[in-house]
């Protein structure tokens, strides 16, 4: 089976959507699905391409053995949206950035993460300007919602 083509997206590549990335790849690589599986994040903004993610969300990763202090920021662009099968935004003004951005035909390739992983129609909260707590909720519901996204790939395997 090819690998399923994930891509988190939030406003600057940061906070959620390089910990979903380093939460998906690891949850994928604890459960022996790393092979079925292929992540990136970027952002739908470019303040922050090259930046390393968010100091919090380094440390939230690290308190649960994910290191994502390797990923750099980069924004969202046209090649993505062929590359990838699914491009999951974490909030409503991502997902409309984004179906902006889309090449005509690929719109379809586009959800809301919540909405897609465990059927919430809700934002991902945008951390930034909370304090670690917030991160460590961040961490729990990209967790569960990226434990989701893996049960319908394994389901798809099987």
């Amino acid at each position: 089976m090819k690998p399923a083509r994930f891509l988190f997206v939030c406003l600057g590549n940061i906070c959620r959507s390089p910990l979903a990335e380093g939460v998906l790849r690891e949850l994928a690589a604890r459960r022996g699905l790393a092979s079925l599986i292929t992540v990136d994040s970027a952002g739908t903004g470019a303040w922050h391409i090259g930046d390393p993610p968010d100091l919090r969300s380094i440390e939230v990763a690290r308190r649960h053995g994910i290191d994502i202090s390797a990923l750099r920021g980069r924004k969202v662009g046209k090649p993505d949206f062929e590359a990838f099968d699914l491009i999951l935004g974490m909030d409503g003004e991502n997902v409309r950035t984004l179906r902006q951005l889309a090449p005509t035909g690929l719109e379809g390739r586009i959800g809301l993460f919540l909405r897609y992983a465990s059927g919430r129609d809700q934002d991902v909260p945008d951390p930034y300007y909370d304090g670690p707590e917030a991160f460590e909720r961040l961490y729990q519901m990209l967790e569960a919602g990226c434990s989701s996204l893996l049960e319908r790939l394994e389901e798809r395997a099987s």
